[in-house]
């Protein structure tokens, strides 16, 4: 009886652990999100873009509407500095977001964003160049 009791608080406590799970709706994932980790790999190397001075943010909007802003200095063709206000609208499927910007074409739109508490994380590999990102409320 003793472990049948045991296996019973276990079942409950993983019961409970589970339902407290995030789970993203387009009301708890609104918010400001910035940068904290924003890597690029290719067979080069890799380059850490918020060491070199990179900013990225993505505001999510009521009504699916986003706005943002990336800054990667020395990306740009030429070696300039790639500057570029985002704005588009966003859609929501279970854990996954997806922008469209039709007007600006960046990897931003072209890779799945995933939603976790607070956080929004992409993991792309375009072309041979993989691309790591993780922004924060």
């Amino acid at each position: 009886m003793q472990k049948l009791a045991s296996v019973l608080v276990v079942g409950v406590v993983a019961a409970v652990a589970c339902s407290d799970a995030f789970k993203p709706t387009p009301e708890n994932v609104l918010g400001d999100y910035s940068v904290q980790r924003f890597q690029t790999t290719d067979t080069a190397g890799t380059i850490d873009w918020v060491q070199r001075g990179g900013t990225m943010t993505i505001t999510l909007g009521p009504f699916g509407v986003m706005t943002g802003h990336l800054f990667l200095p020395g990306a740009a063709e030429g070696g300039g500095d790639f500057d570029a206000i985002l704005i588009g609208d966003w859609t929501l499927t279970g854990h996954t977001i997806t922008f469209d910007m039709p007007a600006v074409d960046t990897f931003v739109r072209d890779m799945p964003w995933t939603a976790t508490k607070n956080t929004l994380s992409g993991d792309h590999t375009f072309a041979g160049t993989r691309i790591k990102v993780v922004l924060t409320k």
